[in-house]
């Protein structure tokens, strides 16, 4: 098998050029404490550079305006942004809007519905218009075969009851793509479906913007929130429909496999930041007499955190490069490991780093307390770890099966040695 680690010269100049502009222009706007509007309007000249570099909406198909890269290209380019949580909406491919572009071509290639490419797909692309994805219910986390919400038919219309939380920029969306039963009598992989609601429809109401760990006073309708939102006897018209009936499950799958390999070179990118830090406080701060740097623990910390990224790093780009390579369903063990591992590598860097800083590191003068907070989440959202750890367990031990006594049991081998050397064995008896 055939390994090579090199990226293009052209894609690299791409690379570079990603990282000037996400460090000199918009880890800046980091500081700046902007509402949504006003950051929308902020960012508009940084999209134009980067539509006209050809890095707009990247991940797209190039029907949809996007490039057509590969899972490997997307990778690296995603850990560049990672290192900001502003980038991915600059470089059109933050969530949730682009998973849900993502499913809109899926569904729009399904069935047809070209009004909704009109509509929604091509204004969502262009910036026009925001989305969110109203998937997760109260009591249907890590258990989606558990979401409550349906919708049934009345004349020409879908009729959406249901209770949702954690539907990320649902107050700010203009339209929301839920996850609903549609099909009661069958099991529930076969009987979701996601339709298409836009946000002021009557009956979609907005409950609140849920305070978390990772902003716990929060400013209602702002970018990146998360709302809990209840539908109550919400109409739209059939044709708003994504892709055919019972889909939702295959449309889900379809969006999280590589999404969760943007996740993670996002998280290494989010590491590498935190790791600067870290290297920049040992080497400057001096304790006893000497620099931190000097002290075994914090050099522990450092190579270990090293060590740490570079084979998150490694996994990650594997699993891309299998999905490139015989797609996603292959890829389904590396990238539930690459979910967990990475998370924790990404919660145990930025950790190390504020232990360092001391109280500088635990204070808001620096990102790395919020850092903190908001990668706690990594180790739920997308699946727990506890269940992406089940996924590659389950998938390792198929390939076994029980046996009597062990295979590696020493006396069976050496009794099986015996026989297959008794030639060999017979003349080396012999005296001479």
């Amino acid at each position: 098998m055939a390994w090579d680690f090199a990226t293009d010269p052209a894609f690299e100049e791409q690379l570079v050029w990603i990282e000037e502009l996400v460090r000199n222009e918009i880890f800046p706007l980091e500081t700046l404490d902007l509402d949504t509007p006003k950051l929308k309007e902020i960012i508009k000249p940084l999209q134009v550079m980067v539509k006209e570099r050809g890095l707009f909406a990247a991940h797209l198909p190039p029907s949809l305006g996007g490039q057509g890269f590969g899972q490997v290209k997307l990778g690296l380019m995603n850990e560049i942004l990672g290192m900001s949580p502003l980038a991915p909406l600059v470089f059109g491919n933050n969530a949730p809007d682009s998973g849900n572009a993502e499913l809109l071509a899926l569904g729009i290639e399904a069935n047809g519905a070209e009004f909704q490419r009109e509509c929604y797909l091509d204004p969502l692309l262009r910036g026009e218009l925001s989305s969110g994805f109203s998937m997760t219910e109260p009591d249907a986390g890590a258990d989606p075969t558990r979401i409550t919400a349906t919708a049934s038919k009345d004349g020409d219309e879908w009729v959406i009851n249901g209770h949702k939380w954690y539907t990320t920029n649902g107050s700010v969306a203009d339209f929301l793509i839920v996850m609903v039963r549609t099909i009661p009598d069958v099991p529930a992989r076969q009987g979701m479906s996601m339709l298409l609601v836009p946000k002021e429809t009557p009956g979609v109401r907005v409950v609140r913007d849920i305070p978390t760990m990772e902003d716990p006073v929060v400013r209602a309708g702002s970018y990146g929130n998360h709302a809990e939102i209840i539908y109550e006897d919400v109409r739209v018209p059939l044709d708003h429909l994504i892709g055919h009936e019972g889909m939702g499950f295959a449309l889900a799958q379809s969006r999280l496999g590589p999404g969760r390999i943007h996740h993670c070179m996002r998280w290494l990118g989010q590491s590498r930041r935190a790791f600067a830090m870290m290297c920049e406080r040992a080497v400057s701060r001096e304790v006893f007499g000497e620099p931190l740097a000097a002290k075994q623990t914090v050099q522990n910390w450092i190579a270990d955190s090293a060590a740490e990224m570079s084979a998150a790093r490694l996994m990650t780009l594997q699993a891309a490069w299998l999905i490139d390579l015989k797609g996603q369903k292959a890829a389904r063990k590396e990238i539930s490991m690459i979910k967990y591992f990475g998370a924790q590598v990404l919660y145990n860097v930025i950790d190390r780093a504020i232990q360092v800083h001391g109280g500088l590191g635990f204070s808001s003068d620096l990102p790395l307390e919020q850092m903190y907070r908001a990668a706690r989440a990594a180790r739920i959202y997308d699946g727990p770890d506890e269940v992406h750890r089940m996924t590659v367990a389950r998938q390792i031990l198929h390939d076994y099966e029980a046996v009597p006594e062990p295979t590696e049991l020493i006396a069976t081998r050496r009794e099986a040695a015996k026989k297959h050397f008794a030639a060999q064995l017979e003349l080396l008896s012999i005296d001479r």
